[in-house]
């Protein structure tokens, strides 16, 4: 084992020669902007210009999430170098709330990002759809679905031996 004074603890990362020189990225390097306070006075200027507003209407109204546009913008300045993710996410809310804000004032119906995703279902319910698609097609007797699930739950338990194997629930 090598001794502590030889170990080269300021060397780059291995394979880092390959990509780009070591500081040479907006990332790489401190932040513009160190507090939430300094990031959000570069932000609300931004946003309440004609131009960046009337383009995120359009996106709004192409119907993007709120959410997806604000953390858009705020993955965008921390690879330059604006402000660094820690920041980003402290004021992720407040950019989502000044895009509401800009699309209430414009009228502009949008999609938050908040709200719940219902067509968000478990794998074993998904395979149970499918196979009772696959048996509907067959037959055309949809009194089968109840046991269809329970059959898929049964067919799960059996496939899962191994020591490492999930258990269905």
């Amino acid at each position: 084992m090598a001794e502590i004074d030889t170990v080269p603890f300021d060397a780059p990362i291995p394979g880092e020669s390959l990509t780009a020189e070591l500081g040479s990225r907006p990332w790489q390097s401190p932040p513009q902007f160190a507090t939430v306070e300094q990031a959000l006075d570069y932000y609300i200027p931004r946003l309440q210009s004609d131009e960046v507003s009337k383009q995120l209407l359009d996106v709004l109204e192409m119907g993007i999430p709120v959410t997806t546009v604000a953390n858009s913008m705020q993955i965008g300045a921390v690879m330059e170098g604006k402000h660094s993710v820690d920041i980003g996410m402290l004021i992720l809310p407040v950019l989502v709330e000044l895009i509401m804000l800009i699309g209430d004032t414009a009228g502009v119906k949008y999609t938050s990002g908040l709200e719940k995703d219902s067509d968000i279902r478990s794998s074993v319910v998904d395979l149970a759809v499918k196979r009772f698609k696959d048996d509907d097609a067959e037959e055309e007797d949809i009194s089968g679905a109840e046991t269809t699930i329970e059959e898929m739950k049964e067919a799960a338990d059996e496939r899962a031996t191994g020591l490492m194997s999930r258990r269905m629930q």
